[in-house]
């Protein structure tokens, strides 16, 4: 069995690893139905505190301000976020590819390649497709994967 090759462990520093913490921690508590009922009583309650401060500029400028910010800071989590997910995704896509035999191995690290290399590739496979008279949609799905006694989850 082949053995993979350990990844650079430069992604691992210090910094890297608080910032990924702090993400991943960020990510479950804003993900809660608690943290948006916390939020949306924050613009209740500053909703109702205009009348208090006269519907001034100064009241209107704290959320705008505050909502700012937290957007702002929220751009980065998603992100790292997305590009962890993303790459995990592609890491267990390119092992399912690597131990099916049926499966063309060049198809591993596509999302690597450029905009015109993926374009090439998939016009081949619409070709490949329309030279069976149907497209790969029309095709009907097999009832299970070759070698296995378990049926296809939908």
């Amino acid at each position: 069995m082949a053995t993979l090759r350990s990844a650079k462990l430069d992604y691992y520093e210090p910094r890297r690893m608080i910032f990924d913490r702090f993400a991943r921690w960020m990510e479950h508590q804003l993900g809660r139905s608690v943290t948006f009922a916390l939020a949306f009583l924050s613009i209740v309650l500053w909703g109702a505190t205009g009348p208090f401060f006269g519907w001034s500029d100064t009241w209107q400028l704290v959320i705008n301000t505050g909502t700012t910010i937290v957007t702002f800071l929220m751009v980065f989590v998603i992100q790292n976020t997305q590009n962890r997910d993303t790459q995990a995704l592609q890491l267990k896509l390119d092992e399912l590819i690597r131990v099916n035999t049926a499966a063309r191995n060049s198809l591993m690290g596509l999302e690597e390649k450029s905009e015109s290399e993926v374009e090439g590739i998939k016009s081949a496979f619409a070709e490949l497709a329309s030279t069976t008279g149907r497209s790969v949609e029309e095709r009907p799905r097999p009832l299970s994967w070759p070698g296995s006694k378990r049926p296809n989850s939908p």
